[in-house]
């Protein structure tokens, strides 16, 4: 069973703070909805949001939220007038998902944006936005898992049977630097030769078998 950030008792609220804040900063305050949520993860907003730090996702209004993060970006805007209520807009949906999406899968903010834009959420407003809110999970899953391409690193890990910190400790690379190279964050074909050939005696396997090429193709 996954133990969340925060108690569910706190999600009603994040969800709607979330949803109010989307809906506050594209539609009153005019911001494009995806350069909102990169100011959200750029100003740490979204890291406290995800820790269930009960000032972000529940002291605070949407509205109010968006103004912090405005400031703290620096961003010199005469702020609209909230709403008393939001309607159901797509891009309140997009918040209201997005906030219970993090909380059930634990992926972070960050990790989230980096495969779907909120653009794309905003699409999956017809037909989900009355379905179960599990539905969404599914949907949002597949998406993800259907841009996730391993890297070669990955797939000779897993083909060794190694977890990634029994790689890090018989190669004696980094871990955090591993859990980079696996993601692509960090370009292996970069790495030190000394990392690369300790990595690849460990897998048993030749350096061209982690490196990566542009033709994506996987071994």
């Amino acid at each position: 069973m996954m133990i969340h950030a925060y108690a569910e008792t706190y999600l009603s609220d994040a969800m709607k703070n979330l949803g109010e804040a989307f809906d506050y900063a594209v539609n009153d305050c005019h911001i494009d909805i995806d350069e909102f949520m990169s100011l959200f993860i750029s100003t740490r907003y979204a890291e406290s949001f995800e820790s269930g730090n009960p000032k972000i996702v529940s002291g605070l209004s949407g509205t109010e939220l968006v103004m912090e993060i405005l400031n703290k970006a620096r961003k010199g805007i005469e702020f609209p007038i909230g709403k008393e209520e939001y309607d159901y807009s797509p891009e309140y949906w997009a918040g209201w998902i997005l906030a219970y999406y993090q909380w059930e899968t634990d992926r972070s903010f960050k990790d989230i944006h980096s495969y779907v834009s909120m653009k794309e959420i905003v699409k999956m407003y017809y037909p989900l936005h009355e379905a179960p809110e599990e539905k969404f999970v599914e949907s949002l899953n597949a998406l993800i898992k259907g841009k996730e391409t391993p890297t070669r690193l990955q797939i000779r890990r897993k083909r060794s049977g190694l977890s990634q910190r029994e790689l890090a400790e018989k190669s004696g690379v980094n871990i955090r630097t591993l859990q980079q190279y696996e993601l692509g964050a960090k370009n292996i074909n970069k790495a030190s030769v000394k990392a690369i050939l300790s990595l690849a005696k460990v897998l048993g396997c030749g350096i061209e078998d982690i490196l990566e090429y542009e033709d994506k193709q996987r071994l």
